[in-house]
C-alpha cells in the first residue's frame, strides 16, 4: 500500500512539473525582435553597436530585427561593413525610417530586407562628400551609385530612383529634375513602390511584417560605444591631437618628464584607442606612433637635431595620418593641430617664462641687491662674454666662459651644445645668454 501511495505521489509531482513548465517555461520562449536604433551620424563607433546587437539577437533566436533609423549620414566604409555584417545574420532585418535616412542612411534602408517608412520621413540625398572637403572623383561617385543600385535590385525597387538620389545628372520624369538630388517623402516612396509602405510606428510595421505576437526588446549602446564614437569626431580628434602636440611641446621645453608629458600621452592616448577600438586603425600604426615618440624623447636630450629626431617625427606624421579614418582628413587634422598648438606653445612659452609653471625651470627670478639678495657671487664681469654652451639650451642650461661652468638661460633661441654664445644681460643669480653668429 505505501508503494502505490508514493508511485501516485510521484505521477502527481510530476505532472505538476510539467503544468509548470507549460505555465512559465513556454511564455518565455516566445518569439523576441530586437530594435536597434540608428541615431546620429553613422559611425565605426555604431559599428560596434551594431555588430553586438546583432549578437545578441542570434544568441536569443531572435524572429527578426529593426533598424530604428534617423540619420544624416556617415561614412561609407561604415555602412558598408554593417552589410556584411547584416548579411551573415541568419533572420530577417527590417528598417523603420523614423524621420530620416539620408545619403548613408538610405543605403542602410536598401540593404535590409524591407524597410517602411513613418509619416513625414523622408530618404535620399546620398551624393558622396570626401572628409575634409574636396572634390569627389568619378570613380568614388561611379561605385557608390553602383552600390545604392545593387541595393535596391535587391530589394526589388527600381535602381534608377536610388541611382538619382547619388547624381545630379539623372531625370526621372515627374519624379525628379536634372541638377537636383532626389529625396522622397513617406507618401512619394509608397506611391513609387521604393518603401515597403507607410506606416505611424513600431507596432504597425510588425503587423505588416506579420509578427503580431513578437516581444520587442530595444538596445542600447554602451558607455565605451558612445565614447569610441566621439573620439573620432574629427573635430574631437582635431582638438586631441593639438593638446597631444601642445602638451609635447611643453614637456621638450621643460626638465624631466612632468605633468606636459603625462597630458600629451593621455591625448594621443585617447586619439589612437579610439581609432584602434573602432577598428579604423590596427597595432601597427601605434607602434608606429610609439617608435617615433621614443626617438623624438631621445634627441630632446642629445646635441643638435639629427637623425632620431627627424625619423621621430616622419614616424610620429605617418601614424597620425594612417590612423585617419582617410587619408586626407589625417593630412587636414595633422596641419590644423600642428599649427594650433605651435602657436598656443610658443604664446605659453612667452608668458609662462617670467609669471607661470616654467619659471620653476627657467631662471626667471632676478636676486637683485634692491630684493634682498646678497651673494659672494657676483656674475656682472661676464657680461658681453663669449662662451659655448655644454647642454642643450631649451631655454636654460649650462655654459662655459674661460673654463668654468654657469647654469644660464637663453633669449627665446634654441642653443645646440658647442655653440658660441654671449652674455647679453646679468640679472642676479640669472645669466642671459644668446646664440654668437659665427663670422
Amino acid at each position: 500500500m505505501e508503494i502505490l501511495l508514493f508511485k501516485k505521489k510521484y505521477i502527481a509531482f510530476t505532472f505538476f512539473i510539467i503544468f509548470l513548465f507549460f505555465c512559465f517555461v513556454l511564455p518565455v520562449s516566445s518569439s523576441t525582435v530586437y530594435i536597434i536604433p540608428v541615431k546620429g551620424q553613422i559611425e565605426p563607433g555604431w559599428l560596434l553597436f551594431l555588430e553586438r546587437s546583432l549578437q545578441e539577437a542570434e544568441r536569443a533566436n531572435a524572429q527578426a530585427v529593426i533598424l530604428d533609423i534617423d540619420t544624416p549620414g556617415g561614412y561609407i566604409d561604415t555602412v558598408q561593413k554593417a552589410k556584411v555584417s547584416m548579411g551573415e545574420f541568419p533572420f530577417p532585418i527590417y528598417g523603420y525610417v523614423n524621420t530620416n535616412a539620408i545619403s548613408a542612411g538610405a543605403y542602410l534602408a536598401l540593404i535590409t530586407d524591407g524597410f517602411f517608412m513613418k509619416t513625414g520621413s523622408t530618404i535620399g540625398a546620398a551624393e558622396p562628400v570626401l572628409l575634409g572637403g574636396g572634390e569627389v572623383t568619378e570613380k568614388v561617385l561611379s561605385f557608390w551609385e553602383a552600390e545604392m543600385r545593387s541595393a535596391a535590385e535587391r530589394q526589388k525597387k527600381d535602381p534608377k530612383i536610388a541611382a538619382a538620389m547619388v547624381r545630379r545628372d539623372i531625370v526621372i520624369e515627374d519624379v525628379v529634375e536634372e541638377g537636383e538630388l532626389l529625396t522622397l517623402t513617406a507618401g512619394e516612396a509608397e506611391m513609387l513602390g521604393f518603401s515597403n509602405g507607410t506606416v505611424f510606428s513600431i507596432e504597425e510595421l510588425l503587423e505588416a511584417a506579420g509578427l503580431t505576437d513578437s516581444v520587442l526588446i530595444p538596445t542600447t549602446a554602451s558607455f565605451w560605444e558612445r565614447l569610441s564614437g566621439w573620439l573620432i569626431n574629427p573635430v574631437v580628434a582635431t582638438f586631441l591631437l593639438m593638446m597631444g602636440f601642445f602638451f609635447l611641446i611643453i614637456e621638450v621645453l621643460t626638465a624631466g618628464f612632468g605633468f606636459g608629458g603625462i597630458l600629451s600621452l593621455l591625448a594621443f592616448g585617447l586619439y589612437f584607442g579610439a581609432h584602434f577600438l573602432t577598428g579604423i586603425s590596427g597595432w601597427p600604426v601605434i607602434f608606429l606612433f610609439a617608435f617615433g615618440i621614443i626617438f623624438i624623447l631621445v634627441e630632446a636630450f642629445m646635441p643638435g637635431f639629427g637623425i632620431f629626431g627627424i625619423v621621430g617625427l616622419v614616424a610620429v606624421i605617418v601614424s597620425i595620418v594612417l590612423a585617419a579614418a582617410s587619408t586626407t582628413l589625417g593630412i587636414y587634422m595633422l596641419l590644423i593641430s600642428f599649427a594650433i598648438a605651435g602657436i598656443a606653445g610658443y604664446a605659453a612659452f612667452k608668458y609662462f617664462q617670467r609669471k607661470g609653471t616654467l619659471k620653476s625651470f627657467i631662471l626667471s627670478q632676478s636676486a637683485t641687491k634692491e630684493a634682498g639678495y646678497s651673494s659672494s657671487d657676483d656674475y656682472s664681469h661676464l657680461l658681453d662674454k663669449t662662451g659655448k654652451a655644454v647642454t642643450p639650451m631649451r631655454p636654460s642650461g649650462a655654459i662655459e666662459i674661460e673654463g668654468k661652468r654657469y647654469d644660464a638661460v637663453s633669449e627665446g633661441s634654441f642653443i645646440n651644445t658647442g655653440e658660441t654664445i654671449k652674455v647679453t644681460k646679468i640679472e642676479g643669480y640669472r645669466i642671459v645668454v644668446r646664440k654668437q653668429d659665427k663670422k
